[in-house]
């Protein structure tokens, strides 16, 4: 292990955060944060599982082409067919790695594996000495690692060493661990495994208690020099540790914490926003360092403090993660010139068509809006953009509702170019767009998740719908956001709808079994 005080950043949004169940990410959305990971910073990217389907290949091979300084990493389980697999994905990087796995913990290994300790090990050896075989840098995990017996874990992580693994990654997979325990189980293993000195160890840490990022720094302090986590902490059941909380613990406890990172940290919320808008997973307003509320003060007592000196409320600027220190608040008086400082300043560059077509949008929507907020551009933008490509395009739409019913819609869409106008009724307002849209474009997918939020305060807010639609075990989500409510839910099923046409080329998922190759 270095003695150096750089702590790696492992980025596992495209695999462990793609787990969250409804964040699945088509290629063009992965490539789009792929680049942005790797301009921002990361040291390694987890791109996938190449195994897991011909999908997650073309995403890890494509991202291996598209990188230009950050690692690219495949995960594959202890088999032979995994690895070969990861690194057929991984032949295009500049620099690759294989991430190989296996459970060690008692419970999995007697209900899960149904594998005997020395058949562990012996995947242990098997595993990484195949991976090395392909390429230089290979990371073991021990799944499930913090309820695994210490003895044996020491074991497994002296033969990874032995085997040629270069990081060894000590997983709370289920997030049992406190801080206390975690940070004294790294560094005994450092202590008391041989070959621990040639290696960097990693940390990966889940939110099930609410302690990755808590873990994840007392595994650094006590000599751990990579982490690893995920925008917005998303990730299987309740998250991961978060990359942003994590980086900024960092740089503001440099105090305690004498460790540093290679992440631009002005490009925080602009990562968290994009991983956001891609998954369709709203970022909750205290959420620490990136939530709307972060950077707000409400109360008097507050504002009294913070007007005589920022630092009263504030450990660390606004500026210092991507956040604009002023607002500059936008109305229907604006002009063209004001509206691009202002997208440019948000981190938007839009030219020709498209900022006329912004520009148009946002004007309509100061006509129906008292106040224009920041979070109301960012959605009709993003809105924007995210439409330009679609083979399905909504384009006016009349409702019936109210008591008396039936309630109905009648709807025009421009499917390949070509307009058609559709009638349905249903069981509600809502009911009727979603058959109206089915008689236009047939299809068996069902609606999984229909969810509104407002984007910011007051009766004249954009509201924000979210769906989710599923077909033959494949879930895709849209997002739009608008004024009125029924346009935002035509636009978001229509967005959901276009991303499952996408969808359908993929190849399903092989059955993630147990592989002891």
């Amino acid at each position: 292990m270095s003695n150096s005080n750089r702590v790696k950043i492992f980025d596992t949004t495209l695999r462990d955060g793609e787990q969250s169940p409804g964040a699945a990410m088509n290629l063009e959305e992965k490539l789009k944060i792929a680049e942005m990971l790797d301009d921002f910073g990361v040291d390694v990217i987890e791109a996938g599982f190449p195994i897991s389907s011909n999908g997650d290949f073309e995403a890890v091979y494509e991202i291996a082409k598209l990188s230009k300084r950050s690692v690219i990493c495949g995960l594959a389980r202890a088999g032979v067919k995994d690895i070969d697999r990861a690194g057929e994905a991984l032949k295009p990087a500049k620099r690759a790695r294989i991430h190989t796995f296996i459970s060690t913990s008692p419970v999995h290994m007697k209900h899960k594996l149904q594998m005997e300790p020395h058949q562990v090990l012996e995947a242990v050896i098997g595993s990484v000495t195949r991976a090395r075989s392909l390429v230089e840098d290979v990371e073991w995990s021990a799944e499930d690692a913090t309820r695994t017996e210490f003895e044996f874990l020491c074991r497994c992580v002296e033969a990874a060493i032995k085997s040629g693994a270069t990081t060894i990654n000590i997983p709370d997979t289920v997030g049992y661990a406190i801080p206390s325990e975690y940070g004294a189980l790294i560094a005994s293993l450092i202590a008391k495994v041989p070959g621990a000195e040639k290696v960097t160890f990693s940390t990966h840490c889940h939110n099930d208690l609410g302690l990755a990022v808590a873990n994840s720094l007392a595994g650094v302090a006590s000599g751990a020099r990579q982490v690893e986590c995920t925008i917005n902490g998303i990730g299987e059941r309740a998250g991961n540790a978060a990359l942003e909380e994590i980086v900024m613990a960092l740089t503001v406890r440099a105090d305690i914490l004498p460790y540093t990172t290679g992440i631009e940290t002005a490009s925080i919320l602009r990562a968290s926003k994009l991983v956001s808008n891609v998954t369709g997973f709203p970022i909750q307003y205290n959420k620490a360092i990136v939530g709307k509320n972060a950077f707000a003060h409400e109360s008097g007592i507050h504002q009294d403090g913070m007007l005589k000196h920022t630092q009263t409320y504030e450990i660390m600027t606004p500026e210092s993660v991507g956040v604009s220190k002023t607002s500059l608040v936008l109305g229907k008086l604006s002009g063209r010139h004001a509206f691009k400082d202002k997208l440019e300043a948000m981190g938007y560059a839009l030219g020709g068509n498209a900022l006329e077509d912004a520009f148009r949008r946002f004007k309509d929507l100061a006509d129906k809006k008292k106040h224009v907020f920041d979070e109301d551009i960012v959605a009709l933008v993003d809105d924007e953009i995210a439409r330009g490509l679609d083979r399905i395009q909504f384009v006016s739409m009349r409702v019936v509702a109210g008591t008396f019913g039936p309630q109905s819609a009648e709807l025009e869409l421009s499917i390949d170019g070509q307009t058609r106008l559709g009638v349905a009724r249903g069981d509600g307002p809502v009911d009727a767009i979603f058959n109206a849209i089915k008689s236009l474009f047939p299809h068996e997918a069902t609606l999984a998740v229909f969810e509104v939020h407002a984007v910011t305060e007051g009766t004249d807010a954009q509201a924000g719908v979210t769906v989710r639609l599923s077909e033959d075990g494949k879930s895709v989500t849209g997002r739009s956001a608008d004024t009125d409510t029924l346009v935002s839910a035509a636009k978001a099923y229509v967005h959901a709808l276009n991303k499952l046409l996408v969808k359908r080329l993929k190849t399903a998922p092989e059955a993630l079994t147990v592989a002891r190759g």
